[in-house]
Parts: C-alpha cells; structure tokens; sequence
C-alpha cells in the first residue's frame, strides 16, 4: 500500500499477503519519512558518522572530537565558551568533550588569564599529529557522502545546507558564532 499526496491507500497486488503487508507498510513510512527534511537530515548524519568511523577509525575520534580538534588547530587557546560556537555544541558538551580530549592528551588547557572564570584549550603536538593524520580519512568520508551527487548539484547542496544552518542557527541548542 502506498499513500498518496492527500494520504489516500491505495492497494497493491503482491504474491504473499504478509509478505504484501509487511511491504507496503514499509513504503507507507518511507514516503511519509522521507517528506520529512529533520528525518532526512538525521539519517544523513547518521550515515556520515558510520562514513567518517570506517576512514577515521585508528584514532577513535569521533566527528565532533575531530570538529573541535580541527578549530584549535586553526585558532588555538579559544576559550571553551568560543569552541562551542564554532562547532555548534552547548557548553556542558564542549566541556566534556574538552575534557575527555584532555584526558587522552590530545589537548591542554589552562584557566583563561584575562577571565579566570573560563578555560582555554589549545592543541598539543599528539593532538595536533591526530589532526593531521585523520585528515585524508575525514576528506575521503565527506567525498563519499556527497558521492552520488553531480559536481554541480554538491555546490547546490553545499550552499543550500548553509541556508538552511543560517536562516535557523538561533533554534539549536547553541548559536554559530558569526551569525
């Protein structure tokens, strides 16, 4: 069975009746889930994680480790509140992130000298190796994420995401900074 735009059944001839109920139960909620943009997004972002575990494995980094890890390579001793907004995560997650990055050595922080209230992060040399090491690994996940897409359509896409990232930054549980 398959529903149409106004969600109207309509039946469908199969060999075996569970087998034919079973089928068309699942094509009925893969056309009602996939009308759903936040149910798409979420299975993409699932299958880049699965992507990014099966080039970047080594290092047992996740894409958000790896994402924070990536920001203080370019901009180092940010403060925690600052990593956050770069990456998109609530303070109680980049602090724990942070802290486990720590933990592994990876990173090292200290209290911010001009705030005493807040900490700063900056790579150390392993951690900064990590970055560099798992970079072909990360580059080749976003390359097959965007595989079946034409070069033409990825730019669409690429630009389309930022959009929809802009024109809804301020209801995640976290603002991009420069926005």
């Amino acid at each position: 069975m398959t529903l149409s735009k106004k969600q109207t059944p309509v039946t469908r001839k199969s060999a075996s009746p569970k087998a034919s109920s079973t089928n068309e139960a699942a094509d009925v909620a893969r056309e009602v889930l996939w009308e759903r943009p936040g149910f798409l997004v979420r299975r993409l972002n699932q299958i880049h994680y699965a992507m990014f575990f099966e080039e970047c494995h080594a290092h047992n980094i996740t894409p958000v480790q790896y994402g924070i890890l990536t920001a203080l390579s370019l901009v180092p001793w940010m403060d925690q509140t600052e990593i956050g907004m770069d990456v998109g995560l609530d303070r109680t997650t980049t602090a724990d992130v942070v802290k486990r990055l720590q933990e592994r050595g990876l990173i090292e922080r200290r209290t911010n000298p001009a705030d005493k209230r807040s900490r700063q992060a900056k790579l150390t040399k392993e951690g900064a190796s990590v970055v560099e090491e798992l970079h072909a690994g990360m580059a080749r996940a976003q390359e097959r994420l965007l595989e079946p897409l034409t070069a033409r359509s990825r730019e669409v896409f690429m630009r389309l995401l930022a959009t929809l990232v802009e024109g809804n930054n301020q209801y995640g549980r976290t603002v991009l900074r420069g926005f």
